[in-house]
């Protein structure tokens, strides 16, 4: 089989439901706004993971390992964006349904997976590791950016709702500032652990 569709989907799975940039931002978002209204942002979220798995596909790759001192500036925005992310889930306070100004947007959610090293790191093994040699870059590419929008459809929503559920048993109490310290330090950690291991 040109991709391995089976053992990417496994491997898929395990990136996407694990804790990262893009899942504590959603686990926050979930539980400053509820589920429904942060739907725009979570398609949002899922969607622009495909601004990263096309260009990849069609000779991104080829371009890291050509121009790397590109790749690394890149990387250290991407890094610095997620901090700031970190930083707004670090103040924020938990008030279910009635938090003030609108939820974040569809347009809002579309730049956290461009921005984000894991998501950087997943697409490269899926396209290096999962595909074989010789595969027509459209069939790879549109069988990867399918499997892990499928993940996606699923697990996102999944990590909103939780914040949801969360942000309504602990807002109000002494846990709330500490669980939203302890998703700003996971944050924290999941960018340090991809720059740590160079997996951008």
């Amino acid at each position: 089989m040109a991709v391995e569709v089976a053992g990417f989907l496994v491997f898929a799975a395990s990136q996407v439901g694990t804790p990262g940039p893009a899942n504590m931002t959603l686990l926050a978002t979930g539980a400053r706004y509820g589920l429904r209204p942060a739907l725009p942002f979570v398609a949002g979220v899922a969607l622009g993971k495909q601004l990263v798995i096309w260009p990849m596909g069609f000779g991104l790759l080829t371009l890291a390992a050509s121009a790397p001192m590109l790749f690394t500036a890149l990387k250290w925005i991407a890094a610095a964006y997620i901090l700031w992310l970190a930083w707004r889930i670090a103040g924020m306070s938990l008030k279910p349904g009635t938090a003030e100004g609108p939820p974040p947007s569809f347009w809002s959610g579309l730049p956290v997976h461009p921005l984000n090293p894991k998501a950087w790191a997943m697409i490269a093994a899926g396209f290096t590791q999962f595909t074989a040699p010789g595969t027509p870059i459209l069939q790879a590419t549109a069988t990867i950016a399918i499997c892990l929008l499928s993940v996606q459809i699923v697990l996102h929503p999944i990590w909103t709702a939780a914040g949801e559920r969360i942000a309504r048993a602990v807002a109000g109490t002494g846990a709330e500032r500490i669980l939203m310290r302890s998703l700003a330090l996971l944050t924290v950690a999941s960018v340090a652990y991809a720059l740590w291991n160079g997996r951008v």
